[in-house]
């Protein structure tokens, strides 16, 4: 006794032809256009650059730590609040996918991380000095 066929690719047509035979409910319209007339049909947006946030300096350190390297980002500038350099941390440790912690307004971030910690910072419109 065979099993029944199921068809698989019957009448698909363009991109949601998988979802077509669904019953959806009505849903709300997308986001409002822009009042000002700018859309983003057939144009880029503009991206601002990053606001200078000042100067770091990245140094490489395996002292006390069996052998086992760390970058270590300090001198942050005074306007950049205790509360800011907490958030840069934790988007660094996620960025670079490794470990690391705050000390005393210094961030360590475990392994040999600079080109991708100095990249990132430098996009978050940090000066990076130090190590290269």
């Amino acid at each position: 006794m065979k099993k029944p066929r199921i068809p698989l690719n019957g009448e698909q047509q363009g991109l949601n032809a998988a979802f077509a035979h669904m019953d959806l409910p009505d849903l709300p319209a997308g986001p409002a256009a822009p009042a000002n007339g700018e859309g983003n049909a057939g144009s880029r947006e503009q991206i601002a650059p990053p606001a200078r946030r000042g100067r770091v300096v990245l140094r490489r350190e395996t002292a006390h730590r069996r052998g086992k390297a760390v970058v270590v980002i300090h001198d942050f500038e005074p306007q950049v609040s205790d509360a800011a350099i907490a958030v840069l941390a934790a988007e660094l440790k996620q960025s670079c996918g490794c470990g690391g912690t705050l000390r005393e307004r210094e961030i360590e971030l475990q392994g040999e991380q600079t080109a991708k910690v100095r990249e990132f910072l430098e996009s978050k419109g940090f000066r990076v000095d130090g190590v290269r």
